[in-house]
């Protein structure tokens, strides 16, 4: 009888135990809370590829949070102008922003070392010093005094040096060529004779057509066909050496970021990774197609002349030195670019750089 009554009473009592399981949720509710943050971006909704970035970032956190975690996306100019992005979110406007670090140069020129530098890193080098080279760490210590925290949250590999109205041979067909261009890029080539331009992208093409500038640089074969530029401007350059492989950023407010529970920060990083990875991917796969479209309507490609590239290179060189010097941010940022760029290029041209020569002389000779 008492073996009986012991093990009735235990099963009671685990009876019990479990009718009061559910008053663990609370817990879970606090671990997991429901926050809605604002998300403004720099970027048109037309430009799919960059601008879809941010919604993938969303849905990514909002699936993996059940729900709890959501980010309410805004283009740029719903809240602020696509170039006080970051501005909205250092001083709480919003939350968050998807943008480009060069954006704003004008507070400091380190801030060009987060997205690209002329004859900087292409895309595979910057993700490589981002991730493992000590970037991320770098420019988050620039950031923080700013109230900002970052994350690479996209890249379009090398872009296109752009549609020219001329052609463009030697640097004498530089001197006083009015191009839509901004940032570094615009200083060094203003030293080389060319007459850089601030235009919204929406006005870039009736300025081209009317002639009120000569050129314009944008992104690439896949974004410039939507905006019709072989229209009015057939010859299109290659490569873009201002932007060899210039990276996006998901912006946290710093103070907001840090208030996350940790598993809302990890899930924050893991959907910015995932749309770093996806935005390059989605570039390679569609500027090929849109470039052999562009051709075929009557765009001329053409390569910037040795002559030029040497000469921008050269006037490059001058700009960090001097900027170095101004700026000791930009310097730090600059010193371990360098460094880790010398060693990245070592590294490609013995295998990747072989590889992809050999296979390139294939697809030329049509056994691809």
């Amino acid at each position: 009888m008492n073996r009986r009554n012991f093990l009735r009473q235990a099963a009671t009592a685990g009876a019990g135990a479990a009718a009061v399981l559910p008053l663990a949720a609370p817990a879970l509710a606090q671990d997991r809370p429901a926050i809605t943050w604002r998300l403004t971006s720099s970027f048109p909704k037309n430009l799919d590829i960059i601008f879809g970035a941010a919604n993938e970032i969303a849905d990514s956190v909002k699936n993996a949070t059940d729900g709890q975690f959501t980010i309410q996306i805004f283009a740029a100019g719903e809240i602020v102008p696509g170039l006080q992005a970051a501005d909205a979110v250092a001083s709480g406007t919003v939350e968050m922003a998807h943008t480009c670090s060069y954006y704003y140069i004008g507070q400091d020129p380190a801030f060009a070392l987060g997205t690209a530098i002329p004859f900087g890193l292409n895309a595979r080098m910057t993700n490589a010093w981002f991730t493992a080279g000590g970037g991320n760490d770098l420019i988050n210590e620039f950031l923080a005094p700013r109230g900002l925290y970052a994350l690479p949250a996209g890249n379009s590999g090398t872009q296109m040096g752009g549609w020219f109205r001329k052609e463009i041979n030697t640097l004498e067909d530089l001197q006083g060529l009015k191009m839509r261009i901004a940032g570094l890029a615009g200083q060094i080539l203003q030293k080389v004779g060319v007459t850089p331009q601030q235009i919204a992208a929406g006005d870039v093409y009736p300025a081209l057509e009317k002639g009120t500038i000569d050129a314009t640089e944008f992104v690439g074969p896949y974004d410039d066909q939507k905006l019709g530029f072989q229209k009015v401007a057939k010859y299109y350059y290659y490569p873009a050496w201002w932007e060899g492989g210039p990276a996006m950023h998901a912006f946290f407010n710093l103070e907001k970021f840090n208030a996350l529970p940790k598993s809302y920060q990890q899930i924050l990083a893991n959907a910015c990774a995932s749309a770093n990875n996806n935005m390059l991917a989605n570039y390679d796969a569609r500027n090929a197609v849109a470039l052999k479209q562009l051709v075929a309507d009557g765009a001329i490609l053409k390569p910037f002349s040795q002559e030029i590239m040497e000469a921008c290179y050269k006037a490059a060189m001058e700009t960090y030195a001097e900027l170095s010097e101004k700026s000791p941010s930009f310097k730090t940022l600059y010193d371990s670019q360098l460094a880790f760029k010398k060693d990245a290029y070592l590294w490609a041209q013995v295998a990747e750089y072989s590889y992809d020569t050999f296979m390139m002389i294939q697809q030329r000779a049509g056994a691809l």
